[in-house]
């Protein structure tokens, strides 16, 4: 019986620490958790502040907070601060080399928090992804793509490439090219490309929108249009612009010619 004491005895001061940890651990997740959305919801609420700053620097505190709560875990089991600290700052050589992609994405996310090529809510091409950015942290970037495909891009792939934001600007050219036939009148066509753009009230009068011919080809004149919208609207424009000028050329007898092939053949 006393033997069975003893080792209970024995076994407390873990058993204590155990659950000391377990409790200072849970506490410290919530606690980081808690503060990493305070920050995010202060951010969203100041209209003067950009969200991505929120999100980058909410998860930035969420991590050191957590770095800490784990410093205190292995305090509590009896390690020495000092000496931990000690150790890592030996070991930050070769933790470094074994986390050169890592630390390379922290500081790639760093230059995109202070440079901003683009920021949460874009529409942008990152390396020929294109997507909407879901989130911006310390170590990768979100991206939903037009059919709500979650793509995950490291910080440091998005730092070293070519981005592409179509969000920058609050305006856009949108740009057409229509083929009509060699026998058609241009003159009655390009009117009707201007009568059709005219009419849409969300197209820009300043720029003016352009029509030209822009190339003869191997069985169409080619006709260029450049008009002006807003960004919201580019896509809108796009599409509907297209069918619009369509059925004005059916309705005003101008054709939209197919490829066409001669074939000769050669009597004996």
């Amino acid at each position: 019986m006393e033997n069975a004491l003893d080792q209970v005895s024995s076994w407390m001061p873990l058993i204590i620490s155990t659950g000391k940890a377990v409790i200072f651990l849970i506490i410290g997740f919530l606690f980081a958790g808690a503060i990493s959305r305070f920050i995010r919801r202060k951010v969203e609420k100041n209209p003067k502040l950009d969200n991505t700053l929120g999100i980058f620097f909410a998860s930035v505190v969420r991590y050191v907070l957590l770095t800490i709560v784990v410093i205190g875990v292995l305090g509590i089991f009896g390690f020495q601060v000092t000496s931990l600290v000690a150790i890592l700052g030996a070991a930050s050589l070769s933790i470094g080399l074994a986390m050169q992609g890592t630390l390379s994405d922290i500081a790639a996310g760093v230059m995109l928090i202070f440079f901003r090529p683009y920021k949460v809510g874009d529409f942008v091409d990152i390396a020929g992804t294109s997507g909407t950015v879901k989130d911006l942290n310390i170590f990768t970037t979100e991206l939903a793509t037009p059919d709500n495909v979650q793509i995950i891009v490291p910080n440091g792939k998005s730092w070293g490439s070519i981005i592409t934001n179509f969000s920058a600007h609050d305006t856009r050219r949108v740009d057409f090219t229509f083929g009509i036939d060699y026998g058609d009148d241009i003159e009655q066509a390009m009117k009707i490309i201007r009568d059709v753009v005219s009419a849409d009230e969300r197209v820009f009068k300043d720029p003016a929108p352009w029509v030209r011919v822009v190339n003869l080809g191997d069985s169409s004149v080619d006709l260029g249009v450049r008009i002006w919208s807003t960004a919201a609207d580019y896509w809108d424009i796009k599409f509907e612009m297209t069918r619009n000028i369509k059925e004005a050329f059916d309705n005003g007898g101008i054709s939209i010619p197919y490829p066409h092939q001669v074939e000769i053949r050669k009597s004996a």
